[in-house]
């Protein structure tokens, strides 16, 4: 059988690995299927990040971050209140300046989708829109978010300060703006309906192209019966509903169900019960702008979201046919202060929920201060497969499986979905080549046990792609499995293992090893058909598939193995995040062997396999020279109490010199907390029964004095909160720190 040349491997280098180069001559757009660059499919992931409400000191390194977890592409809202709270005095200065922001994406080599709105929601107060331009509406009587005329006046000039913000950064000027979002669930969360609304959202989008704003791409969310106005719709999904007004556990989230319905009904039901679809779904390709990459809580409603919860959807969405994976938010951040009101959303102001007045960390990948913790690791890891194999799955359409539930309340019947594309090599044979996805986990429900299944991919006619070793498939399992991947050019590749990611050119004869990982111990059953010729098949542990990164180290790709965080800075030097809780030395793998052992590394093991078939314990292993410390000195005292709460006092001092960040943990229980520097409050939280982490970096150098306010749980706000797990009372009530700490993260150069 002759190799059919695949494009899977076709993606080019764009100063670091996975991200497609586009430039001002690039012709971007999209079919039915996908986005195309240049006639080719792209499968991008795009994350969400909030630059006003982020420390403008920051934004590199945390951009950073993003693209070492395998974001090409950063969302964000411009939201209106931030930059003209009072009536004709715009601010896009410090923090809040989006030209300085852009200017940092395009450093590193991202690209960005600016969504303007005007509404744009975001749990920010008026979902966006000032005090003033509200005032004058109800005042003046005209109604917003619709064609009347004195509306949009003020949109025009909002769009008009935000072009000069954003002029000179667009794909065509050679800059990273590569698509415009035009207002957010209109139709759905307000807005007019019908062709009312269709005629609103074409009139956004002509003025916005009048002003300047000229993209290859213009999207509008398309969920909950929401209007496009013909612009691209990009849909959405999470893992639970924090806005939802019940205090139960609610339904099981359909997010985890394979089907073609690209509609999630539960997305901004506070607002109102989600409806069907407005588009035409044949045209548009399936893309989501907000999948959670975490969960907001409001004081309601406390869910929270970990890393396998939105893994899990995630592959789910992928096995349905989504062809880029776009997350909301992808990075947390904290509420600017307003210089007339706190700027959350709160049902003072008319809005369903109330919402932390400063923190918005969403459980994020990437959290309020810039912590990387499980979801950025279970994210990173789909991204990678994603950018070594997302271009050629995009062809691949989704097929539905016999026997696959349809109703996320069945949690006996095992569900599956398989991607694949024919395709005629040169002899006349024909390939089948492509993936089965299987899914077990539901957040918050117990799956039924599969017991010695055997797994089989089958086509839309009835008949037999591919089966798989008898395995058991246990509750929380989720997974998928290459069926024909090609594998160098002279063969396929079928294994029982999911794909991580391809380390090109690893050996001095420019061979390739193809990374995959087992969810158990199980040796993972191979069919290789043809000759691998000198290309590798590496197999390792889901564990050390999470703890990876591919990076690129002077024009060489290198899979890393540790449990620091491998980020490439803009000037393409190698660092490791490492945070630690005490005193520890820093271990790491890599394959290949890195050309020079790092400066202040010794090389423990070489690289050593024979053969084509490679485990993890044939990586090169370093370890720190020196012990990096937790330093740091750290005392609480209560200072006051009374029936509103309890107030502490806390001093951090001497920190390490060289950490590039300090976290306190504050392990508290009640029902709000707010930290206070010199009087003012900094952040705040919702009680979750998670730890509250607080980066110091952002407010001091080497020591802090603060204040921290707890206000009291009781057992009679059952009746109005929901909490997955609520704490030990004392008395009725809970109001208390219990431990305070710090962690210390360092930034360790190897390349």
């Amino acid at each position: 059988m002759q190799f059919i040349k695949a494009c899977l491997l076709s993606r080019p280098f764009f100063e670091e690995i996975g991200l497609m180069k586009i430039t001002a001559d690039s012709k971007l757009g999209f079919d039915a299927i996908s986005l195309l660059v240049d006639g080719k499919r792209w499968f991008p992931v795009m994350g969400e990040m909030h630059f006003s409400r982020y420390p403008k000191k920051n934004w590199e390194e945390e951009l950073c971050k993003m693209k070492a977890g395998g974001v090409d592409i950063v969302s964000l809202y411009v939201i209106w209140i931030h930059h003209e709270e009072i009536k004709g005095e715009f601010d896009f200065t410090g923090d809040r300046c989006l030209r300085d922001f852009l200017e940092t994406v395009k450093k590193v080599g991202m690209y960005s989708i600016l969504r303007i709105g005007p509404w744009a929601h975001g749990e920010a107060r008026n979902g966006g829109f000032p005090d003033w331009l509200l005032n004058e509406a109800k005042e003046k009587g005209y109604e917003t978010r619709t064609n009347a005329s004195e509306y949009l006046e003020h949109v025009r000039t909002f769009y008009e300060k935000t072009y000069e913000q954003a002029k000179g950064y667009f794909l065509k000027d050679g800059g990273p703006v590569i698509g415009v979002q035009i207002e957010n669930e209109y139709g759905h969360c307000g807005g007019k309906n019908g062709e009312e609304g269709e005629e609103h959202m074409r009139t956004l989008k002509k003025m916005a192209e009048e002003i300047g704003f000229v993209v290859p791409i213009y999207t509008a969310t398309g969920w909950g019966g929401a209007v496009t106005g013909g612009m691209l719709p990009v849909m959405g999904g999470y893992c639970e509903a924090p806005w939802d007004q019940r205090l139960t556990e609610i339904e099981p989230s359909g997010n985890y169900i394979f089907t073609k319905e690209r509609n999630d009904h539960n997305i901004g039901s506070d607002h109102g019960l989600g409806a069907g679809i407005t588009f035409d779904m044949d045209k548009f390709p399936f893309l989501t702008a907000e999948l959670g990459g975490g969960l907001q809580v409001t004081h309601h409603r406390r869910p929270i979201a970990s890393g396998l919860d939105t893994a899990a959807m995630t592959m789910t969405k992928m096995g349905s046919g989504a062809n880029l994976l776009g997350y909301y938010m992808y990075h947390g951040g904290t509420n600017p202060k307003g210089k007339l009101t706190t700027l959350q959303e709160t049902r003072a102001t008319g809005y369903p929920n109330d919402l932390p007045e400063y923190s918005y960390d969403f459980n994020a990948p990437l959290r309020e201060f810039g912590q990387m913790e499980d979801t950025y690791r279970e994210v990173r890891l789909i991204s990678s497969f994603v950018h070594d194999f997302g271009d050629d799955l995009c062809d691949m359409p989704y097929v539905e499986q016999p026997g696959n539930p349809l109703k996320p309340t069945d949690f006996e019947n095992l569900r599956s979905a398989v991607r694949y594309k024919t395709e005629t090599a040169s002899d006349g044979s024909t390939i089948k080549r492509g993936y089965l996805f299987v899914n077990n986990y539901q957040r918050r429900y117990k799956m039924a046990l599969h017991k010695d299944v055997e797994l089989t991919a089958w086509d839309e006619n009835g008949a037999k792609l591919a089966s798989f070793a008898k395995r058991d498939v246990k509750d929380g399992d989720f997974f998928f499995y290459p069926f024909n991947m090609p594998v160098g050019e002279k063969a396929y590749l079928t294994i029982d293992a999911t794909a991580v990611c391809v380390v090109h050119n690893f050996d001095d004869k420019k061979h390739d090893a193809y990374v995959f990982y087992t969810d158990d111990d199980r040796k993972p059953h191979v069919d290789v058909k043809g000759d691998l010729d000198g290309n590798a098949i590496i197999v390792i542990s889901r564990d050390d598939a999470v703890h990876s990164s591919k990076v690129c180290i002077n024009g060489k790709e290198y899979l890393i193995i540790s449990q620091a965080e491998a980020i490439t800075a803009s000037n393409g030097s190698v660092e490791l995040k490492y945070t630690i809780s005490e005193d520890r030395k820093l271990t790491f793998k890599t394959f290949p062997a890195l050309s020079d052992v790092p400066q202040n590394f010794v090389k423990e093991k070489e690289v050593s396999f024979s053969g084509e078939f490679i485990d993890s314990d044939a990586f090169a292993v370093y370890e720190s020279v020196n012990t990096f410390e937790n330093k740091g000195n750290i005392s609480v005292i209560q200072t006051s109490e009374d029936e509103n709460g309890k107030n502490y006092s806390v001093m951090a001092e001497n920190f390490a010199e060289n950490a590039n960040e300090v976290y306190m943990l504050i392990d508290y229980v009640g029902d709000t907390g707010k930290f206070y520097i010199d009087g003012e409050i900094a952040t705040d939280s919702f009680y979750t029964g998670q730890i509250w982490e607080i980066g110091l970096k952002r407010y001091v150098d080497n020591a802090i004095a603060a204040d921290v306010f707890i206000t009291p749980l009781s057992e009679k706000d059952k009746n109005s909160l929901y909490l997955q797990n609520w704490p030990q009372m004392e008395g009725g009530k809970a109001c208390r720190i219990n431990k305070v700490r710090l962690n210390t993260q360092f930034s360790i150069k190897i390349s």
